[in-house]
């Protein structure tokens, strides 16, 4: 790989890697207020569902499973125990949601099988290998270049303005210490277009325990904008390059269905002799229209000095930081035969080891978005510069507390984890006594 390709891929990498840290002494801990002239929605606009997925063999929890409201746009994702909350307008009330999942036959409920409770939904298990297949196994390289010559007939192509629910979670070893949330627009243009997805920030919340922080605060740059960078099919020059043949190696893996359609899973690494960090992970694409459905890739973490300058933009002099780990997740859903981007997630984890001390600290970072729905931009709608959200905000930095049960009104969030709610209620707790 010659000098200029590495430049070209370092340069990318530092795009895509726009989640960076912020690592510098303990700040005010007090929450700044947010865009409050926006009212509360009333409860009565629509209805709850909440239930929990599990696989009917197993029993085993489903994270990440969507449930979407058929014959609409509007979406939610299950959380890391499985368990969803799904809000519906009453005038839908009477309609039916798709449940679907990666290796698991979609199952179809009517609202009305809830009554009030929370359901336990179990889906099947559909995985099988291909009994034929049309692409040659013995060159998966040219099913990524189908993949993408087919992107303007399989993904959106026209503007959209999408609804999402995002979150940001910062943990020291099994403890949250940080917690942001925010509801936010992106105006989103179709996947030909070379032009960048625009965020407005509807509202957020956030809260932090510093006690916990070692005196430190970690900070995330970059916010909901870092979820749709490692969006592979909007952005392919994170992975798919003119010279992604001398960057990466390509290879077949046991291929898997979703709904009875068959699913090609394509694993890649970087080839031994680069030595810049790239990727390993694992493409899925349908077989019938050659759609990527979702990506899961991670960051090569051997080059350590090299990984610790692309994410740490400050830090302590006698702390040593090293991020330990960096996965991407990237969901995309179909609707009247075209893809989008669904659900991104990105998982950090970084180790601080501080100079005469004999113990590190070990932070987690999570951030996540979720589109819950979403409407065609026929007026193609954009954005004055002062109101989008920038590349660089920091959301912990942009939001509220968490005093208000009601906060997110009608739209459609990431169920909390117990833990995350355990979180809330004692921050809730510290709140009351303050005030």
């Amino acid at each position: 790989m010659n000098k200029k390709s590495i430049l070209f891929c370092k340069k990318q990498l530092t795009y895509l890697l726009f989640v960076f840290l912020f690592i510098g002494h303990s700040i005010n801990a007090h929450a700044f207020t947010y865009l409050q002239d926006i009212s509360t929605q009333d409860d009565a606009n629509y209805n709850e569902y909440k239930g929990v997925v599990v696989s009917k063999e197993t029993n085993q929890l489903l994270v990440s499973v969507s449930i979407s409201v058929n014959n609409t746009n509007i979406s939610t994702v299950t959380n890391d125990e499985g368990e969803f909350l799904l809000k519906v307008p009453k005038d839908i009330s009477n309609g039916e949601i798709t449940i679907s999942h990666l290796g698991y036959n979609d199952k179809i409920l009517s609202l009305s099988e809830f009554k009030g409770n929370e359901l336990k939904i179990k889906l099947e298990s559909s995985i099988t290998e291909l009994s034929e297949i049309n692409i040659d196994p013995r060159d998966p390289e040219s099913l990524i270049r189908a993949v993408m010559k087919r992107k303007g007939s399989n993904y959106i192509n026209h503007n959209t303005i999408m609804t999402a629910f995002y979150r940001e979670t910062i943990k020291k070893r099994r403890s949250y210490v940080s917690l942001s949330e925010a509801v936010v627009d992106v105006y989103k243009n179709p996947y030909e277009s070379s032009k960048t997805d625009i965020i407005k920030l509807y509202r957020a919340r956030k809260s932090a325990d510093y006690k916990k922080l070692d005196t430190l605060t970690v900070k995330l740059q970059g916010g909901p904008s870092s979820t749709l960078y490692i969006d592979v099919m909007k952005n392919p020059e994170i992975l798919f390059t003119d010279n992604m043949l001398k960057t990466y190696e390509f290879s077949f893996d046991k291929s898997t269905k979703v709904n009875d359609r068959y699913i090609y899973v394509i694993k890649f690494k970087q080839r031994p002799q680069i030595t810049e960090p790239m990727y390993f992970g694992k493409l899925y694409i349908d077989s019938e229209t050659l759609a990527m459905t979702k990506a899961v890739y991670s960051l090569n973490m051997e080059n350590k000095e090299e990984v610790s300058r692309m994410f740490v933009r400050k830090k302590p002099r006698n702390a040593r930081v090293q991020p330990t780990q960096a996965t991407y997740n990237i969901d995309y859903r179909q609707s009247n035969g075209k893809w989008y981007y669904s659900y991104g997630r990105i998982d950090l984890a970084i180790k601080i080891n501080w100079k005469k001390r004999l113990f590190n600290s070990v932070y987690k970072l999570n951030v996540e978005m979720a589109i819950t729905d979403w409407k065609k931009n026929i007026d193609n709608e954009t954005l004055k510069p002062k109101d989008r959200l920038k590349s660089t905000v920091v959301i912990s930095d942009e939001a509220s507390g968490f005093s208000d049960p009601k906060f997110w009104g009608e739209y459609n969030v990431i169920e909390p984890e117990k833990s995350i709610e355990s979180a809330i209620k004692k921050i809730q707790k510290q709140l009351r006594k303050l005030n």
